[in-house]
Parts: C-alpha cells; structure tokens; sequence
C-alpha cells in the first residue's frame, strides 16, 4: 500500500458567495512518483451559477493544472519544481474562481485506479 494525498479542483464563480462546483481531482503519491490531474468542465452546471462564466478561460486554467503535474518545461517556473513542490503549489489556498479543497491523506495500491475511482464519486 502507497500513501497518496489529493484534493478536489472547484470551481467558484463568485467568490464572494462562497459556492463551488467540483470540476477535477489532483492526486499526489510521493512512493510512486506520481502527481496527475482528471477534470472536466460540465457548462451546463456552471451556467447556473452565473451566466458570465468564461468556460474557455477555466477550461486554460484548469490545463495549467495538467501542464504542471506533467512537470518540464511546458509546466512553466512551477512544473520545475520537484513533485512535492509542485503538488504544495496547486493545493496552497487562494481565493480566484479555481480554488482546491483541503489536502486529504489515504492508502491505495494503484495511483491511477484512485485517482479515477475519486473522479467518478467526486465530481461526476
């Protein structure tokens, strides 16, 4: 059994009012080296939250998410950073539309499988 640690991606398209929408899942499992991201935007869902929502302005935010967990160059100054480093980045707290639940521990045997498996009882 591998240690992991995730949280959920969420959207908040009016921060003031403190309502989200879970879009993804981040899962970090140090033991195997693995750091990946599932989302997916349903514009449907989000539109009933406010009718300004730039969906292909989350959709390039939440692909940083990607690009990052992917690490090298194409995840900019923060994909650089060592896995650990980057994981603490993506879930440090912030108050803009994209925002990450707390960090939330537990075992697995198989990251990828968790991550899906988390994927489909969080946000889908």
């Amino acid at each position: 059994m591998h240690l992991f640690e995730y949280a959920v991606i969420r959207v908040m398209p009016r921060v003031e009012r403190e309502e989200f929408l879970n879009v993804g899942v981040i899962l970090y499992c140090a033991s195997q080296g693995f750091l990946k991201t599932m989302y997916t935007l349903n514009e449907s869902r989000l539109c009933s939250f406010s009718s300004e929502i730039d969906c292909q302005e989350l959709q390039e935010r939440l692909l940083a998410f990607e690009r990052i967990c992917a690490g090298r160059k194409e995840g900019g100054t923060i994909g650089q950073l060592p896995i650990s480093g980057r994981f603490r980045w993506l879930t440090a707290t912030r108050s803009t539309v994209v925002q990450t639940s707390p960090v939330h521990p537990g075992l697995c045997n198989d990251p990828e499988e968790t991550l899906r498996k988390l994927f489909e009882q969080l946000v889908l």
